[in-house]
């Protein structure tokens, strides 16, 4: 909004100053200064809001050490976090921008979906919540529209690098020398393209239609037939990472605030043409604008974790979990580093496997011996460290470590190929 007023100013009254908005980095610092503002005052009240209503979590007694002390802590936090995002980006994004549209629905849709659940819990007094089947169809919804949009949208367009030869000229003679080396460029025109860059490999990028080579000669006209369903798995995949990573104060909160700034970083070098020919990786002309929607993200992350560290003043609920790993999902796919998932969002992964895990030995070791048995003392994998007699705020900080070295990793990537 502010973008496209300032513009106008700028061209009409030739403010002074005015002009300092069409900078993707003083939008993203604005953005995640209101994102910051928002979820620490905003956040007050509909804390005490939410307490007003009674909008308490239902706890039930595993034996977890300071789980019951957790009983009637305010849920449904999350629209904090969702408030903190969608203003900034509003304000200080550029609104027409398709992949700006595309992480304000990506947010707005699952942020509904994880109200739902949250409000059904809660109001309906209903512990199952929204059922599975319901969410996971919402979740595969959003990738079908994620997945349509960046196939099919004319906006959503690489720029290939071609190589030109490099002329020299010869010392007193102005005939150049054609010389063996080249500079790699990128060509004026846009492509459509189902290339994503692949991590440790050099000048080297992953195509999904390469998958399906073998149905016909003009077999890249089918690839969304890979693309679309790859999309879908990836989006379901994190943001029920997210959710099962959302069980002790501040974790998810904290691991998706690093994850954001390391997505942020990747964002920019890949819609800025210095950077990602210097890197050598795929430019992606208008993706910078995502600095903008990251920032607010990474702000309001922040600003919740201040009510959400423990001890927690308000959970997020599945209203925020469930926003918080849809967004890293859609925002990774769209910049073309969903291969660095599974290092970005390792503790997100390993959340994930450890219940899959820990279900699938239980069926297994039940059907064989009629007893079922556990691979941890109970998953996902957080809560068997607590299981074991370690501390909540403990558990938590050394998650956060581990996600800070795999952000490392992820952006060394961009250099290690």
């Amino acid at each position: 909004m502010f973008y496209y007023l300032f513009k106008s100013l700028q061209k009409c009254c030739d403010i002074p100053g005015a002009g300092v908005f069409q900078y993707i980095s003083f939008r993203a610092a604005m953005a995640v200064i209101t994102s910051l503002l928002i979820s620490l005052f905003i956040g007050k009240r509909i804390i005490k809001f939410l307490q007003k209503k009674q909008v308490g979590e239902t706890v039930r007694d595993l034996g977890l050490d300071g789980q019951v002390q957790k009983q009637g802590t305010p849920t449904m936090g999350g629209l904090i976090i969702l408030a903190s995002i969608l203003i900034p980006v509003i304000l200080f994004a550029k609104l027409q921008n398709i992949y700006i549209i595309l992480m304000l629905v990506a947010t707005v849709w699952l942020g509904v979906i994880g109200f739902l659940d949250d409000y059904i819990k809660v109001f309906k007094k209903d512990k199952k919540g929204l059922h599975g089947k319901f969410k996971i169809l919402g979740q595969i919804g959003l990738g079908l529209i994620v997945g349509s949009i960046l196939y099919f949208s004319s906006d959503v367009v690489i720029k290939e690098k071609v190589k030109t030869p490099k002329k020299i000229v010869a010392v007193n003679t102005a005939k150049p020398l054609e010389n063996t080396n080249f500079t790699p460029l990128y060509s004026k025109a846009e492509t459509k393209s189902t290339k994503t860059t692949t991590p440790f490999f050099k000048n080297n990028e992953f195509d999904y239609s390469i998958l399906i080579s073998w149905l016909c000669e003009d077999y890249k006209k089918w690839a969304f037939l890979i693309f679309i369903p790859f999309v879908i798995f990836i989006v379901t995949a994190v943001s029920n990472g997210a959710n099962m990573t959302d069980g002790l104060d501040g974790l998810a909160t904290g691991t998706s605030a690093i994850m954001g700034v390391t997505l942020g970083v990747l964002a920019y070098v890949s819609g800025n043409t210095v950077f990602a020919n210097y890197l050598n990786i795929m430019y992606i002309p208008n993706s910078g604008e995502l600095v903008v929607f990251i920032a607010a993200f990474v702000g309001a992350c922040v600003g919740f974790l201040w009510y959400n560290t423990y001890p927690a003043q308000v959970f997020m609920g599945d209203t925020g979990s469930l926003t918080l790993g849809g967004i890293i999902a859609v925002f990774a796919i769209a910049i073309r580093k969903e291969l660095l998932i599974p290092i970005l969002c390792g503790i997100f992964l390993v959340e994930n496997i450890s219940v899959l895990m820990q279900v699938a030995y239980f069926k297994y070791t039940k059907r064989k011996t009629g007893e079922g048995r556990r691979i941890f003392r109970m998953a996902p994998v957080h809560h068997h460290y607590q299981l074991k007699g370690y501390h909540e705020s403990k558990i938590v900080t050394r998650f956060w470590i581990i996600g800070i070295v795999l952000a490392i990793m992820t952006i060394v990537t961009l250099k290690i190929r």
